[in-house]
């Protein structure tokens, strides 16, 4: 009896605790994220100017903001293509806070246009620190579904 009511309470308490944070969600929206800006630059020259939030991915960026690259993200950010495939400068591959996955190095390396910069963007999360991103985008995309 005393271990169903540890139980019970224990249960009560995970509860609150989930209702507890999902009011902290709430009272803070998403409203209250910095906006980072992003460039695209595509093979053709033309420069996309766009607008992203701390904690979206570049795949976000592309979907919010309705960004014509003809097949980007075609698998939603599940990793199992590589349409999102970007090429980051140098310095800017340099302050992505996370390395590829073992996961994306595989999608990467069926992409077109591989270089030592390049990710895939459903797996780049914006940070403060990545405010003013230019990202060239390739000029053809391999969607790795179809190999």
């Amino acid at each position: 009896m005393a271990l169903v009511r540890t139980v019970l309470n224990l249960r009560k308490t995970l509860l609150s605790s989930e209702t507890l944070r999902r009011l902290v969600s709430v009272s803070t929206p998403a409203l209250d994220k910095k906006e980072i800006r992003v460039t695209f630059l595509k093979a053709n020259g033309e420069r996309i100017e766009s607008k992203g939030k701390v904690g979206d991915s570049l795949l976000d960026v592309v979907v919010n903001n309705n960004i014509d690259l003809d097949g980007f993200g075609a698998c939603e950010g599940t990793l199992t293509c590589s349409t999102c495939h970007l090429i980051f400068k140098k310095e800017d591959f340099d302050r992505l806070p996370e390395k590829p996955t073992d996961e994306e190095l595989d999608m990467l390396d069926l992409a077109y246009d591989l270089t030592e910069t390049s990710r895939l963007g459903c797996q780049i999360i914006l940070s403060e620190d990545l405010d003013g991103l230019e990202i060239k985008v390739p000029a053809t995309i391999n969607d790795a579904r179809d190999s």
